[in-house]
């Protein structure tokens, strides 16, 4: 974890900057780039330098004024929308939301300094109050109630019911896992070629109770067909498919 570093009373480029532009009393809209830059390097050759990361943070920050200062000097660049680009919007902008963050904190700061003298007293109502229920009066309650009032009041708590449903996914069932072996559909085939020495393949797939199952027993003739354990035949295509144990 690094030591954060303060360097007099500024703790980064930015804060710098912004104490450069204060003492100057200068529009952070219109910044003179000329003059801040010199007095920008002016700090920066007074600097310790000690500790490299610190003062590569104000290196960078010079060689974005010197940048900044270069492109006043060329004329100006014009966007999409054939306005003119001022070079140090971006620098105002970093500086406008370092300035913002820079007050919030201090504010915190602030909070939490009157934070230490705020005392809460606990609560001290009595049991008894505590505990009281006002009663309720059925007659002014159902004042005024109807027949037809009510009618009107179950039905609108029943609509509002039934607009919560969702009229696609309530029609959805309940999806169960169906556990169906490839062991069991081979003791299965087997027993039913005792049976039936030869048979349609459609015929054995009727038999099955869900798509699971055909699935399964789908697989189980593919790889008794590999073990060479049956024999299909098809006379013609989209024919009847005939299975025949070998």
């Amino acid at each position: 974890m690094g030591i954060p570093v303060k360097l007099e009373v500024f703790e980064g480029p930015l804060d710098l900057l912004l104490h450069l532009i204060d003492k100057n009393k200068i529009d952070i809209y219109d910044i003179p780039i000329v003059e801040i830059t010199n007095q920008y390097m002016e700090y920066i050759r007074s600097m310790q330098r000690e500790d490299l990361n610190v003062m590569s943070e104000f290196l960078v920050m010079a060689a974005t004024l010197l940048d900044i200062k270069c492109r006043m000097l060329l004329p100006k660049e014009v966007n999409e929308e054939g306005e003119e680009e001022d070079p140090r919007q971006e620098l105002v902008e970093q500086l406008l939301q370092y300035k913002m963050y820079k007050f919030i904190a201090g504010e915190l700061k602030d909070r939490e300094g009157d934070a230490a003298f705020i005392m809460y007293r606990g609560p001290s109502i009595p049991s008894e109050v505590e505990k009281y229920v006002e009663p309720v009066d059925l007659g002014k309650l159902l004042d005024g109630l109807t027949l037809n009032r009510l009618n009107e009041v179950f039905r609108d708590v029943m609509k509002r019911q039934s607009d919560k449903i969702d009229p696609v996914r309530s029609k959805f069932g309940k999806i169960e896992k169906e556990e169906v072996s490839l062991t069991d559909k081979f003791t299965y085939i087997h027993s039913y070629l005792k049976d039936h020495r030869r048979f349609s393949f459609r015929n054995l797939l009727e038999k099955q109770h869900s798509k699971m199952h055909i699935v399964v027993t789908f697989l189980a003739i593919l790889e008794m067909m590999k073990l060479g354990e049956i024999r299909v035949e098809q006379d013609c295509t989209c024919g009847e498919i005939l299975i025949e144990r070998t």
